[in-house]
């Protein structure tokens, strides 16, 4: 019924309740319709609804189900012996030593444990420190801050935290001082509390600066230092790693050396190959 129509059988029943001449028509007002009296009230025509239609708009609405949280955090498993030993020294000794060739995963490990840990709230932050060597040839002065001229060298790790997290999160954790990009060169004096430091390429430290920098090892702090003594950037005899590792390994289990073999190396099966001829 129309809106026009609804005004219309109301005016005539108004006018039959006054006694005034309706023309012999006899009109209802269907209730439901339009009220001229309510000023607030709509009109709304509503659509036919077929058979179908109106068994399901009698049938009760069951409650519309709650948005499910679709954030996770990947679980990192082992896969390999010595990745699974790898893994259990960095839980229960506060430093780590991994040594092993390429593909192994020494340096993914330390990252995700890093993450981990900062997680859980286990620690504040993670430092991140590496030896500004370049391999084989010299590429002049970068330009920019220490941070800048450190990314060329902290890619691998910036590669395995962005794997972690989003590159978002890692660059508002590093504005937010919760990453810390520090270069082995800039270690002496400091006590690192509090924090998971991962020391990668420790091969192209010298003994002098490995011994500098596992002793700013401080109070709820964990260190990780990864590298492969066979792929030394320095002098022959100059790289630290091994004579350090050999020294450590025998301190009762305070400090856990995790000596990591072909047989753990997770990249293209050609690496490995290729490591038995090369």
């Amino acid at each position: 019924m129309g809106k026009r129509s609804a005004v219309r059988r109301v005016r005539a029943e108004y006018n039959a309740r006054n006694g005034r001449d309706t023309g012999g028509v006899h009109l209802n007002v269907i209730e439901g319709g339009w009220d001229p009296i309510d000023d607030g009230s709509q009109y709304t025509r509503r659509k036919k609804r077929g058979p179908a239609a109106n068994d399901h708009h009698h049938q009760q609405r069951e409650p519309r189900e709650q948005p499910r949280d679709q954030a996770y955090v990947k679980n990192v498993q082992p896969k390999s012996e010595g990745q699974a030993k790898l893994m259990e020294a960095i839980d229960r000794c506060h430093m780590t030593l991994a040594l092993g060739p390429a593909g192994t995963g020494k340096t993914y490990l330390a990252i995700a444990k890093a993450v981990e840990y900062l997680r859980a709230g286990k620690v504040g932050r993670i430092v991140l420190c590496r030896p500004a060597v370049d391999a084989g040839e010299n590429i002049g002065f970068l330009p920019g801050d220490m941070e800048e001229k450190l990314a060329p060298y902290l890619r691998p790790l910036y590669d395995a935290l962005q794997d972690r997290m989003s590159a978002k999160q890692v660059k508002a954790m590093i504005a937010e001082g919760l990453i810390e990009i520090a270069s082995v060169g800039f270690m002496r004096g400091r006590t690192l509390n509090n924090a998971f430091v991962v020391v990668d390429e420790a091969q192209n430290c010298t003994y002098v600066q490995l011994k500098m920098i596992l002793t700013r090892l401080g109070w709820n702090s964990k260190m990780v230092v990864t590298g492969d003594p066979a792929q030394s950037d320095l002098l022959p005899e100059m790289s630290g790693l091994s004579p350090v590792a050999d020294k450590l390994e025998g301190m009762n289990g305070d400090v856990g050396v995790i000596r990591l073999q072909q047989g753990d190396i997770v990249r293209h099966p050609l690496v490995a190959k290729m490591l038995d001829v090369l």
